[in-house]
């Protein structure tokens, strides 16, 4: 079974940065084939970009698990409108440009948004956010969450689970999957 890590923008290396080796060793551990590579376009994170790289990465095996963080989730949840996977896991996700030029660059908010066709496609779908995440409003989160009834688990303290934390390990996650795929 594949994992593939699709890290938010800005991310230069998926290999060093936050809880990305961590859980990468961890699943790996536990038998996946795990894909976490640096993205093209890593900067502005770019739909035009993003979405052929995982195409390209998944070989359109159904029963993939993607790990999106903030840009990644929001990629994750684009390519799950056209393409069937077992699960996604969500971190720090948003359906809103947030009012950000680099953001409304991506390309992923200029359609509406699918939801059926996620929920469709999608065996299941985990969302971890956090109430104190400085970049993306938990509303945002919950909004999601209602759309497509995840298993949302929401934190006071975990800000963008990232390094405005010193997030460096995510054994939720791990444990997630781990449950999911039994």
């Amino acid at each position: 079974m594949r994992v593939m890590i699709i890290p938010g923008n800005g991310s230069s290396n998926v290999y060093s940065e936050i809880w990305y080796p961590w859980i990468t060793k961890k699943l790996e551990k536990l038998g996946f084939k795990v894909i976490a590579k640096n993205m093209p376009d890593p900067d502005l994170a770019r739909k035009e970009y993003w979405l052929p790289f995982i195409e390209e990465q998944l070989k359109d095996d159904k029963n993939s698990i993607l790990i999106g963080h903030s840009s990644g989730a929001v990629a994750s949840l684009r390519y799950a409108e056209t393409h069937k996977l077992r699960g996604i896991v969500l971190v720090g996700a948003c359906y809103t440009d947030l009012g950000d030029e680099k953001e409304k660059a991506s390309g992923y908010f200029d359609q509406k948004w699918q939801w059926n066709r996620i929920k469709q496609n999608v065996s299941w779908i985990v969302q971890f956010h956090s109430l104190n995440d400085p970049y993306i409003p938990i509303e945002e989160a919950r909004y999601i969450a209602k759309q497509l009834d995840t298993e949302y688990y929401e934190y006071p303290d975990q800000g963008h689970f990232s390094s405005d934390v010193g997030k460096n390990e995510f054994p939720e996650l791990v444990d997630v999957i781990k449950r999911k795929i039994k």
